[in-house]
């Protein structure tokens, strides 16, 4: 979907997902010591307000300017700052080892510029930084429940870890996400991967 179709899919005043963070990202986020962080493909910006409210000096970057309008207002309300910039994560310039944190949640787009994005948002983890990825996993096209159909723009553990040269891989796997629908609960099954990067070796 480009980014016209984002910003009608956002264009509603009402979240089209929740006004907190994605559980996965609160539960393996919470307590980290706040630093610098980039929300890569943020979309209405929730887990970029809720670093910030966690002490983060946060930029959330997507190509939907609705998403980001709601980002402003959601940060207004939870009385945070964040920086929001307008464009397109693929062609997004992440300076190299500059963040304390970086954070892919749900971004869907195809290889090659899946790939693209991932390795260039692992390099701009600075020395002692977490990069974390949480993505719909190819799996949950025919195993798991809503996401997008299309497997091309859904995740693999190994894909994901295959960018992460000098990080010290502390979680990759495909975990269960529940999710209420109308006949129950049912399982959602996502990429997660958490790494830490390699201190810098003073000489």
């Amino acid at each position: 979907m480009d980014s016209q179709g984002w910003d009608d899919r956002y264009g509603d005043p009402a979240f089209v997902w929740s006004v907190g963070p994605n559980a996965t990202v609160e539960k393996y986020l919470t307590g980290v010591v706040p630093g610098t962080a980039l929300d890569v493909g943020a979309g209405e910006c929730r887990n970029a307000i809720w670093l910030a409210t966690q002490g983060w000096t946060v930029t959330a970057v997507d190509f939907s300017r609705a998403g980001l309008d709601k980002g402003r207002k959601l940060a207004a309300d939870r009385g945070v700052e964040v920086t929001f910039v307008a464009e397109d994560v693929r062609t997004y310039e992440m300076r190299e080892q500059v963040w304390d944190l970086v954070l892919i949640s749900y971004l869907q787009i195809p290889n090659p510029d899946r790939l693209d994005v991932l390795t260039r948002a692992a390099r701009a983890v600075r020395p002692d930084g977490l990069f974390m990825v949480v993505a719909h996993d190819r799996t949950n096209v025919t195993q798991g429940w809503g996401g997008p159909p299309d497997e091309s723009v859904c995740y693999s553990v190994a894909e994901t870890t295959s960018v992460l040269d000098g990080f010290d891989v502390q979680i990759a796997g495909v975990i269960e996400r529940e999710v209420a629908t109308d006949s129950g609960p049912r399982l959602a099954l996502d990429t997660l991967v958490v790494a830490h990067r390699a201190p810098s070796v003073s000489t």
